[in-house]
């Protein structure tokens, strides 16, 4: 026989429990909201600054010019472009862009069969304005020999 009395859970003890569930459920709906954003937001391209997407369409325009020139010129322009897009560009997605479009007008540039199709500088023109979508820059990639 069991000589402990048993009563029920006090007036304390309930509204402990209480504040110790809602505080439990404020986590985890914390924890799905969080998720939710991540998951929506993790295939969204990065978005560079106004700044670099100004200093992208400035090389955009040069290579234009370069490619119908001389290789030689072609490669110099190319090696300081390089640079100098490294040592300002922010972010290195647009970067990766437009230094493909950099090499493609050395390509074009050397006269070489490596040069790009119009559909090819279409297709990494629209990858590079995703990332100039939110800075109000709309990047433009004439198609060389164009």
């Amino acid at each position: 026989m069991n000589t402990m009395p048993t009563s029920p859970a006090t007036p304390d003890r309930k509204r402990n429990r209480l504040v110790i569930g809602a505080a439990a459920a404020v986590i985890a709906g914390a924890l799905v909201a969080g998720a939710g954003y991540w998951w929506l937001d993790r295939d969204e391209l990065s978005q560079a600054s106004a700044a670099d997407c100004r200093l992208a369409q400035r090389i955009i325009t040069e290579a234009g010019e370069i490619s119908t020139g001389s290789a030689q010129d072609a490669e110099k322009w190319w090696k300081k472009t390089g640079d100098e897009r490294r040592a300002q560009m922010e972010d290195g997605y647009l970067g990766a862009r437009i230094s493909q479009y950099e090499g493609w007008a050395l390509a074009t540039a050397q006269k070489s069969p490596e040069a790009p199709s119009a559909k090819d500088v279409r297709n990494l023109e629209k990858e590079a304005r995703g990332h100039c979508s939110d800075s109000g820059v709309t990047l433009s990639m004439p198609p060389f020999g164009a």
